[in-house]
């Protein structure tokens, strides 16, 4: 929301003393009532996942979208009546301090378990031979979707099948059980935005054979290209050994 209603929560250095904390983005300014709501608008818990609302308007806030008043309603202002929802998931910890996860509408539903693909990038990122990653979701018969995860490896490394293993079960680790890659794809570049933004709707794109769209603001075709690639390759891959084991 920092592009369209300003900057709501932060540390804010300068301003007023609040101690810096790595990996959140801080506490609500100065004259926001911000929380974190469960799926029926009750406030969750300190350290528990919700999704982050405003309760209160503040200088800046958007008042419509351009000629589509009923999507600006529709999208900010039903999901959590009197409240308004910017569409990300948040933790609140017990000092106040917010820690986004992610845009809740980038979520891959496994077996009826909501996963943000924030939060499997996140535990990826954080293994030391990953460098960027990027989580989407394909379709699986028997869970309705199944995650996959592009990835780079930072310099020096290489990919194999004992790393390849070691992400899986890193991932489950960090993240739980039903967090399960289904595949990881080694690649050297993703579909980016000239800002360094993963595009992730282009992978997703890519992986569900669906037109990638707009690619206005792609830094670099040949990344789709790349993902598309390592994507075929594994897949046929996969199906050669089904079809010599048959």
């Amino acid at each position: 929301m920092t592009e369209t209603g300003g900057i709501l929560v932060s540390h804010t250095p300068g301003l007023y003393m609040v101690p810096m904390k790595p990996g959140t983005n801080g506490p609500a300014i100065l004259g926001i009532d911000a929380d974190v709501v469960d799926d029926n608008g009750g406030e969750r818990k300190p350290l528990e996942r919700g999704y982050l609302v405003i309760k209160n308007p503040w200088p800046g806030m958007p008042l419509t979208i351009h000629k589509d008043p009923d999507r600006y309603r529709e999208v900010y202002w039903t999901k959590f009546p009197g409240n308004f929802y910017p569409g990300d998931y948040a933790v609140r910890d017990d000092e106040g301090y917010f820690w986004m996860l992610g845009r809740a509408d980038e979520v891959i539903k496994v077996a009826g378990h909501r996963l943000g693909t924030y939060e499997l990038e996140s535990a990826l990122i954080h293994h030391p031979a990953v460098a960027e990653a990027a989580a989407v979701a394909i379709p699986d018969e028997l869970k309705g979707e199944v995650p996959v995860a592009f990835v780079i490896l930072r310099v020096g490394r290489e990919p194999n099948d004992q790393l390849n293993r070691e992400l899986h079960d890193w991932v489950r680790e960090k993240v739980g059980h039903i967090a399960a890659l289904k595949q990881i794809f080694f690649v050297s570049k993703l579909p980016k935005t000239r800002s360094a933004k993963i595009m992730r709707r282009v992978v997703q794109a890519v992986v569900s054979g669906k037109p990638i769209g707009d690619v206005t603001t792609l830094e670099d075709e040949a990344s789709v290209d790349e993902v598309n690639r390592a994507f075929l390759d594994l897949k046929q891959e996969i199906e050669s050994r089904t079809t010599s084991r048959e």
